[in-house]
């Protein structure tokens, strides 16, 4: 007869379970409460104007921000990049069309078209940001080159001197960052509201 007894570790599901549980409300609180409003106050703290949306105000009121695009038509003002997405922040994304896309193609045609006339340039000479979209479709930058190219029809519809636009252009160019990351440009919104700034033409 077998007389030998076998001894099993007593069962602790529910303290597992009880632990399990703690855990899990204690990472939702750091992770969905603590941690967001720590950043939220560190960067407000740190970085006001940008935890604010980089906004910019003239005039006494919210114009803009220097992170987002704005369709400019009046002659007297640079104008952006085109948007696939309408210049609408809460839309934004790229056209998705490939470079071998006949749609893409038209469209770039048509638009180049539609510069060389208003700028009075050859098709050949627009930069090509000028007829395509960003990645994000409100990319509110233009290189020196797409802005130096509407630099006459700026000055001719403002009675400015062109060597004064072109001089508002150059001191509103960002360089590359630490002289290494990305490339030379010029934020639009920001260059239009310096013209505005500037007194009358004589005349």
């Amino acid at each position: 007869m077998n007389t030998s007894t076998e001894t099993r570790p007593p069962s602790d599901s529910g303290g597992g379970l009880r632990a399990a549980l703690v855990w899990c409300v204690a990472l939702v609180v750091i992770c969905g409460v603590v941690y967001p409003a720590a950043a939220t106050l560190l960067g407000g703290l740190l970085f006001p104007q940008q935890a604010r949306g980089s906004l910019i105000e003239a005039g006494g009121r919210i114009v803009g921000s220097r992170l987002v695009a704005q369709p400019f038509a009046d002659a007297r003002y640079f104008r952006p990049r085109p948007s696939a997405a309408n210049y609408d922040p809460k839309a934004m994304s790229g056209s998705n069309l490939a470079s071998s896309n006949p749609a893409l193609r038209e469209r770039i045609a048509a638009d180049s078209a539609a510069i060389a006339a208003r700028e009075g340039v050859a098709a050949a000479a627009i930069p090509a940001d000028l007829v395509t979209a960003s990645g994000s479709g409100i990319d509110p930058h233009i290189s020196p080159a797409a802005a130096e190219l509407q630099a006459a029809r700026v000055a001719r519809a403002r009675g400015l001197p062109l060597a004064q636009v072109q001089a508002l252009i150059r001191s509103h160019t960002l360089h590359r960052t630490f002289g290494v990351f990305g490339e030379p440009r010029v934020n639009v919104l920001e260059l239009n509201l310096a013209l505005d700034a500037l007194p009358p033409a004589a005349g």
